[in-house]
């Protein structure tokens, strides 16, 4: 009954007071509740799909008709409230020239692909490999050889990846036995090789799958996935963006280099008013070179069961000036106004219109924010 109110004439949104603000058109695709989405061009025409569940949304018509049609691809398991669908990696497993996903799940423990065959009849699910629970997934290339590898957060099981070495054939990694809620990956160190980022600590990454662990830093239990890494105030050394996944929270940490060459790593109060941010995006959508990092409130994660549950849910992008981030309001209100997000959101061009447009699944629907830019 509350999804109308999103996409009635009544929606208003709040915006944080500065000189320019974007402008977003909300657009309803659909009342399910998986939590993760991915822009993935099915049919090969050029054209960013939507691949959520067990449904694809083809770039169809316009206005208010686009991605309206949907078209099941099969059907992602399901436990209580959750879909064992915690992610949605574009990715050509098999080499046949179509892009399939890449997904897992906490309950089945499994990573898996699900195979492109086109727009007529279910996509086959391929199972990589058992792994533990799966929190989500994420693509890095962490070889800097062009070549994305999957890395799955598995908080009570060791790291570990895949790479992918054939036609539909995954290899296996270990990095170490690292348990952690939260991950992220980037360069620490400034050797230019990707780091691992945990909870408790980095893993430096010393070439030829060899890693070493530094705890310099403790993020809390239940650090985002990602973890950002990017350096924040242009000192040379990458920093960090930290969301609190089930309470309260979202933060930055500065990292410091001493003469000696000792690493600490200061910790900024970005927002505290909200919680449950669980899915972070680092990426320009105001046009102006610049990165904005766009989050939200995770809708439910634990059902109910974390802090600050209750409260209203919201969509936001925060600029970045040099030295503080500025909170700007997508869509905020009680569920069914606002939008919360969900384990794994995406944020491209949808319509060629030269800005990035973010697209959001979770247990509150799936929606898509058009980016109308700047007015």
């Amino acid at each position: 009954m509350a999804l109308p109110v999103l996409c009635g004439i009544s929606i208003t949104f709040l915006w944080a007071q500065q000189k320019e603000k974007i402008t977003f058109k909300p657009h309803f695709v659909a009342a399910e509740s998986f939590e993760s989405v991915g822009v993935i061009d099915v049919n090969n025409d050029g054209k960013p799909d939507l691949v959520s569940g067990d449904f694809f949304y083809l770039n169809e018509g316009d206005g208010h008709t686009i991605f309206r049609n949907r078209h099941r691809l099969g059907d992602q398991p399901a436990y209580g409230e959750y879909f064992d669908d915690f992610a949605t990696i574009p990715l050509d497993v098999n080499k046949d020239g179509r892009m399939d996903f890449i997904t897992g799940g906490w309950f089945g423990e499994e990573l898996r692909w699900h195979e492109n065959v086109g727009t007529d009849g279910e996509w086959p699910a391929h199972v990589i490999a058992k792994i533990g629970n799966v929190e989500t997934v994420r693509a890095w290339d962490l070889d800097n050889d062009g070549q994305v590898e999957i890395v799955p957060n598995t908080p009570g099981s060791p790291l570990h990846y895949f790479r992918l070495e054939g036609p539909g054939k995954f290899a296996r990694y270990e990095v170490g036995d690292y348990k952690s809620h939260g991950l992220g990956f980037g360069d620490i160190n400034g050797d230019g090789r990707g780091d691992f980022i945990i909870s408790s600590g980095w893993i430096e990454n010393t070439g030829n799958n060899e890693w070493v662990f530094h705890p310099d830093f403790d993020l809390g239990h239940d650090a985002s996935i990602p973890i950002i890494v990017t350096d924040l105030n242009g000192d040379g050394n990458n920093d960090l963006i930290v969301g609190n996944a089930h309470s309260y929270g979202l933060h930055w940490y500065e990292q410091q280099v001493s003469a000696e060459g000792q690493r600490t790593f200061k910790k900024h109060l970005i927002d505290d008013t909200a919680s449950q941010y669980h899915e972070l995006v680092w990426t320009d959508i105001t046009g102006d070179g610049k990165p904005e990092l766009i989050t939200g409130k995770r809708y439910r994660a634990h059902n109910g069961g974390d802090p600050g549950a209750n409260d209203d849910v919201g969509l936001y992008y925060f600029t970045w000036d040099g030295k503080s981030f500025t909170k700007n309001i997508i869509a905020y209100g009680p569920p069914g106004v606002g939008k919360g997000t969900g384990i794994y959101m995406q944020v491209a061009d949808l319509r060629g219109a030269g800005r990035k447009d973010i697209v959001v699944a979770g247990k509150d629907g799936l929606w898509v924010f058009f980016n109308e830019g700047i007015k």
